[in-house]
Order: C-alpha cells, then sequence, then structure tokens
C-alpha cells in the first residue's frame, strides 16, 4: 500500500529530518512541503496527498500553522487527508485528537515512529476495504454482478512473459519471488523453475501488488511462501525450498508488515 505525503512545518531543518526518515520507506511517496498555512492549503487543493504532516505549535506565529488549519480544510475538502500532527509540544495532544487527528508524533520523528504509523494505516485501510467487500456481498439490490465486484478473485493475475516470438505465461499464484539481474529479473517459481523476464525489479514492483513485497534493492517476494523471518539476521526463508531472502533496512516496514498482516489472521503463537 503506497501513501503520497506533504509536510506543512515553518521550520525548515525539521521538514529536512521528517523527510529524511520518510524517505527510508518505499511506501512514502513525497510530493511537497510548504512553511506557511496560505501555501499549505494551495499545495492539499493542487497535490490532493493522503498524508500531512503537520506542525501545530510553529516556531514563527506569522506561519498561521495550528490546529485551525484543519478547520480551513473542511471548507474545501468532504474527505480530509490523514492528518499527522509533528510537533515538540506533549500538552497539545488532547486537543488534537478533539479535531479527530490520527496521529501525534513528537519530534524529532523516528524511524520506529514512521514503522508503527504504517501499520496502523495499512491495518485501517485493509479493514476498510473488508468492510466494502462484505458490505457489497449482503447487498441484495446491487447494480454489479457478482464478478465486477470480485474480478480478481474470478480472474487471477496470469503474466505472460515474452521473447523472440515465444509466449510462456505463468501463474502469479506460482511465483515464490523475484530477483534483480542488471536489467532483468529472474522469476523463481514454486516448482523450483526460473525463468528471466527482460525488466527491471523496479517495474514488477510498479505493477505488482499484493501479495508481492519488496524486501530487498535485489527481491520483491511472494508473501504467501515465506515460512520464517528471521529480525536478527534479517532474511527471510521460503516455503519448500533453500532459498533465504535478505531484506534491508529500507524495507524493513514491509517485512514488519508481514509479521503484522500474519498475526491479525488465523494464528496461533507458541
Amino acid at each position: 500500500m503506497n501513501y503520497s505525503y506533504v509536510i506543512i512545518d515553518d521550520d525548515q531543518e525539521s521538514i529536512l529530518k521528517t523527510k529524511a526518515i520518510a524517505d527510508g520507506f518505499s511506501e512514502l511517496s513525497f510530493i511537497g512541503s510548504v512553511q506557511n498555512a496560505v501555501d499549505g492549503l494551495n499545495l492539499i487543493l493542487e497535490k490532493k496527498p493522503e498524508i500531512i504532516f503537520l506542525e501545530i505549535d510553529p516556531v514563527h506565529v506569522d506561519s498561521n500553522l495550528s490546529l485551525g488549519f484543519i478547520d480551513t480544510l473542511h471548507k474545501y475538502l468532504t474527505i480530509l487527508p490523514k492528518i499527522i500532527v509533528t510537533t515538540q509540544e506533549k500538552n497539545l495532544a488532547f486537543d488534537s485528537f478533539q479535531y479527530e487527528v490520527k496521529e501525534y508524533l513528537l519530534k524529532p520523528v523516528t524511524q520506529s515512529d514512521i514503522i508503527k504509523l504504517m501499520l496502523r494505516l495499512n491495518k485501517s485501510k485493509r479493514e476498510e476495504e473488508i468492510g466494502i467487500v462484505e458490505r457489497a456481498k449482503h447487498t441484495d439490490n446491487s447494480p454489479f454482478s457478482s464478478e465486477q465486484k470480485m474480478p480478481n478473485e474470478l480472474h487471477p493475475l496470469r503474466l505472460c512473459i515474452k521473447s523472440y516470438g515465444d509466449h510462456r505465461y505463468i501463474d502469479a499464484k506460482d511465483i515464490c519471488f523475484f530477483q534483480a539481474d542488471n536489467n532483468s529479473t529472474d522469476i523463481h517459481l514454486n516448482n523450483g523453475e526460473m525463468i528471466t523476464a527482460f525488466k527491471t525489479l523496479k517495474y514488477f514492483e510498479a505493477v505488482l501488488s499484493y501479495p508481492f513485497i519488496r524486501i530487498h534493492k535485489s527481491y520483491i517476494v511472494n508473501r504467501n511462501y515465506i515460512s520464517r523471518i528471521h529480525n536478527g539476521n534479517s532474511v527471510c526463508y521460503i516455503k519448500n525450498t533453500n532459498s533465504r531472502l535478505p531484506f534491508s533496512k529500507l524495507y524493513k516496514g514491509n517485512v514488519e508488515q508481514v509479521i503484522s498482516d500474519f498475526a491479525n489472521g488465523n494464528y496461533l503463537e507458541i
């Protein structure tokens, strides 16, 4: 799950620190920053971010940054982005929650803060998606057929690897992981076979979604084939193979999300 974000803060150094931490998470896409309320409103209306990191206790009073900025957004937007307050003041937390602020982070923002934030946001989004599907299932007068509601369930993803007139078809569910090899990518299947596609790993990251997730500059893994995650060694083990895929700090948030997803399912920890 990916989220675009902006930073609204009157302290340029603070903006850079927050952005430096957020840049370590592939799910977060930076689209701008400003240092006052007027420019902040214009940026949000133009770029339509999904997340706003907002300072509400500015160094410079004339920036007009405060919780009142949220009231201004309500005048123009029916649905507000997720508001993440970032400030040094603990005593403004209660007031923030009265404005339906979802998260309150104390500066300086840390990597741990963003990991927890991403886990909560992803969990909330999944719950919303599940709720939509469940409501659709129980709506008798829905104008859509079951095929229109659940196209991915009825038509699972199939990849076609083309090379010199050869068309090789692969069911996505049979793919264990993708491995970068310069400007091509090796696709490892659950039967032990390996197929080379002349596309970069970045290409596959852009076109694939759940259950595929990037864990390293060289690897995208199908989370359904993960049998073990060793945080100490930063390694994921792949079912029924000898493959051990490393994961890097840059993508550790994705691995934490997999751990959280497993724990939220039909799960018994011993």
